[in-house]
């Protein structure tokens, strides 16, 4: 890991490469290991040891029994949840300070989404449920970005994934620092232009939400606000979303750039919207419009530096 990394993000510790699974192997993810712990800095968790189940042992699965999920080996014969139920009661608390978790998908415990549960004949009764311990993480902390290793090989879910923890980062920063009336102006001011990119009708409503600071506790209305945010933030972003964002911030270059400068740029977003570049190439163009025409509040939004460059998120998108 680099020492460098500094934001605290959870992990299931197969997929660091540790032999903790069922059958004692892993399932090690190279993305994560050489690309996120140049930035993250990765907490690893096997809920099932940590229960204290050993490696090899019994594989689980969850079962429906008299209306509560259960987990349970594949044969019947053995129930751990009231083990993980312990674990997760004494774990919990101490996770407060992750800025984000990447789960083992269809694990009975880590699993995200899409977990099959199980009749006491052995047969699926539905595929709807979360591994026990991924839904404690959804209960205790809902801000929390949250995804499962696999869903991170696509390049949309990959690049609002790591969005969604640095703006959390940045909010579990400020929130660290003591909320006041102007750091939460601050932060809005910051990602607007991401709010707005993933949710134009969100956008509409946070604005008014904070032009009245003193009508409620402002612990309240902060609250309201990053839970609607980060609700927000979860939606996939249109093609169609980038270009009407790309050409506010166009609107701030137009009085001082050149003629061509601002052809290019709008060339370059229609050749994006039309699927022929990806992001990042009018991304750029808007970047260096900024330096021959400074705009201290251009500089500052996060939609234009979501995350480090050298991720190469936008280059796929």
């Amino acid at each position: 890991m680099n020492s460098s990394a500094t934001i605290p993000v959870g992990i299931s510790a197969c997929l660091l490469g540790l032999e903790v699974r069922h059958d004692k192997g892993h399932k090690h993810s190279r993305y994560c290991t050489g690309v996120l712990s140049r930035y993250f800095q990765f907490r690893s968790l096997c809920p099932e040891m940590g229960a204290g189940l050993s490696a090899p042992r019994k594989a689980m699965h969850l079962a429906e029994q008299g209306g509560e999920l259960r987990m349970i080996t594949t044969d019947g014969r053995r129930d751990y949840t009231d083990l993980m139920q312990d674990f997760i009661t004494r774990t919990m608390p101490s996770l407060a300070p992750l800025r984000g978790y990447i789960l083992m998908a269809k694990s009975p415990s880590c699993g995200m989404e899409r977990i099959r549960v199980y009749n006491d004949d052995g047969n699926v009764q539905h595929r709807d449920a979360s591994g026990l311990f991924a839904a404690a993480l959804q209960t205790h902390y809902p801000l929390m970005p949250l995804e499962e290793e696999g869903r991170l090989n696509d390049d949309t879910l990959r690049e609002n994934f790591i969005e969604r923890v640095f703006l959390y980062d940045d909010w579990c920063q400020l929130r660290e620092q003591g909320l006041t009336a102007q750091r939460l102006i601050d932060f809005h001011s910051r990602h607007k232009f991401q709010l707005l990119a993933h949710c134009q009708k969100t956008y509409r409503q946070l604005g008014p939400l904070l032009s009245d600071l003193k009508s409620r506790p402002l612990e309240d209305i902060a609250e309201e606000y990053i839970q609607a945010l980060m609700v927000a933030m979860k939606k996939r972003v249109s093609r169609g979303a980038h270009v009407n964002t790309l050409q506010h911030l166009a609107g701030f270059l137009r009085e001082g750039l050149s003629d061509t400068d601002r052809a290019l740029i709008n060339e370059q977003i229609e050749a994006y919207l039309r699927e022929e570049v990806p992001l990042i190439v009018p991304m750029t163009l808007l970047r260096g419009g900024m330096r021959k025409v400074p705009q201290p509040y251009l500089e500052k939004q996060g939609y234009l530096s979501p995350y480090p460059d050298d991720l190469g998120l936008r280059n796929r998108v």
